[in-house]
C-alpha cells in the first residue's frame, strides 16, 4: 500500500472485465477481505488527482477483485480507466497496535541519531522481501537503514522524527 497524495493507493484497476464497465482490479494492499466492504473509493484521473467514486458491486475474482464503479456502465467507459491507481481516504485505513507505523508514514521523517545529529529524511520505504529497508538521503549521501528494532529506536510522528542507530555504529551503540 502507498500513498499519493490524499489517497493511500490499494489497488490498480487493470482493465475492463465484463460488458457493463465493470473492472478487473489487482490488489496491492495487506488487507485484501477490504474490497468487499468498500462503498467509496478514490480512482486516480488523467491529471494525477483522485476523484471519489461510488462502488456498487464488487467480487473476489481469480486471486484478483471485480469492482463495479456507479457510471461506468460501458466497455469504453471502463476502457478510460485502465491502469489508473485505486485508492481509500487515510482515515479509512485500520488503527495499527502502539509502535506500527504505515510504511507511507514515515516518508519524510527527519531521521536523526541518538545524540540529534542529522542524517536525512526518509525518501522511501524499499520492500525487500525479508525487512523493509528506509532509503534516507539529504544527509551525507544515501543511508539505507533496515525497518526493524534494532536500528530504528523511536518514531514521533507528531514531531516528524525517526531516531535511528547507523549500522556501522550497531555494534558500539551495544
Amino acid at each position: 500500500m502507498t500513498s499519493s497524495g490524499e489517497a493511500i493507493t490499494i489497488g490498480r484497476l487493470l482493465k475492463p472485465q465484463g460488458r457493463r464497465g465493470e473492472l478487473l482490479v489487482q490488489p496491492l494492499s495487506d488487507l485484501p477481505e477490504r474490497f468487499a466492504s468498500l462503498r467509496t473509493v478514490l480512482v486516480e484521473t488523467a491529471g494525477g488527482a483522485f476523484q471519489p467514486m461510488t462502488v456498487t458491486d464488487c467480487w473476489p475474482h481469480k486471486g484478483r477483485f471485480v469492482l463495479k464503479l456507479e457510471g461506468i456502465d460501458s466497455i469504453d467507459a471502463a476502457e478510460t480507466l485502465r491502469g489508473r491507481s485505486l485508492g481509500i481516504a487515510e482515515a479509512e485505513l485500520a488503527p495499527l497496535p502502539q509502535g506500527s507505523y504505515y510504511h507511507h508514514q514515515l516518508v519524510g521523517l527527519r531521521v536523526q541519531d541518538r545524540g540529534g545529529r542529522a542524517l536525512g529524511r526518509v525518501e522511501r520505504v524499499v520492500e525487500t522481501g525479508a525487512v523493509p529497508v528506509l532509503q534516507v538521503g539529504g544527509g551525507s549521501g544515501e543511508l539505507l537503514l533496515p525497518l526493524a528494532d534494532t536500528f530504528v529506536v523511536a518514531v514521533d510522528l507528531a514531531g516528524g522524527t525517526l531516531t535511528a542507530v547507523v549500522p556501522e555504529t550497531v555494534e558500539a551503540a551495544r
